[in-house]
């Protein structure tokens, strides 16, 4: 088991590799159709769980979300964010400033934001379906926070560890958080010296055939 931290290790990573490295295990995680919604970096962290809904009585509600920003108290968390509605806002730049004040790393939405503008300036990512204007203010509200969401098909549970890329958003289990870096950092070796081979000159066909890929089950990275 390697002493590097798990967030930093899975930093050196990207989603493709993460993606691939769960093939391999063949464990779900991989979620197609959450990408930035604006133009910002990766984020690696770990889920702090949302689960939202349609409001359906007429009483004021303390707004979505924000009980849960006011609850972090590290600088490990990725915001998650189920239960919205196609076209209506979950996110905006009021609570991405104070999730900057937190020092959260970053919200992964399945749903849309507003404001976007409002995040970028301050540098806040944002990943999720699309933007919008519409507000969630009498529409969608927070019924849970700390339990397992479902995310674009995939169950996720706080404390789940979180990558969002220009590629996508991809999501690991705590509990295989080991395995899968061991795995990712041996595909990434393996897949830099295919870029290398092909680069030399040696035939594309040869350096993609899955056997090249199956022998990452066995071999360390070197």
């Amino acid at each position: 088991m390697s002493l590097v931290d798990p967030l930093q290790r899975l930093a050196e990573l990207d989603t493709n590799t993460v993606s691939d490295a769960l093939d391999f295990l063949q464990l779900p995680g991989a979620v197609v159709g959450i990408r930035p919604l604006w133009d910002c970096p990766k984020v690696v962290g770990q889920a702090s769980t949302v689960q939202l809904a349609p409001k359906t009585g007429a009483a004021p509600t303390v707004h979505l979300i924000s009980p849960v920003i006011d609850a972090i108290n590290t600088h490990d968390r990725v915001l998650v964010i189920a239960g919205g509605i196609d076209g209506v806002s979950c996110w905006g730049d009021i609570i991405a400033n104070a999730a900057v004040a937190k020092h959260i790393r970053g919200s992964v939405i399945d749903g849309f934001s507003r404001d976007i503008d409002g995040s970028a300036t301050i540098g806040y990512p944002v990943f999720g379906r699309g933007v919008t204007m519409v507000s969630a203010r009498n529409r969608v509200v927070q019924v849970e926070a700390g339990v397992t969401i479902r995310v674009g098909g995939v169950d996720v549970a706080q404390d789940d560890f979180v990558i969002a890329d220009r590629c996508g958003t991809v999501f690991i289990p705590a509990a295989v958080i080991e395995q899968v870096l061991d795995l990712g950092e041996r595909i990434a070796a393996r897949e830099a010296g295919m870029i290398d081979a092909v680069r030399s000159g040696r035939s594309v066909a040869d350096v993609m055939h899955d056997r090249q890929f199956e022998a990452i089950r066995v071999e360390p990275a070197r």
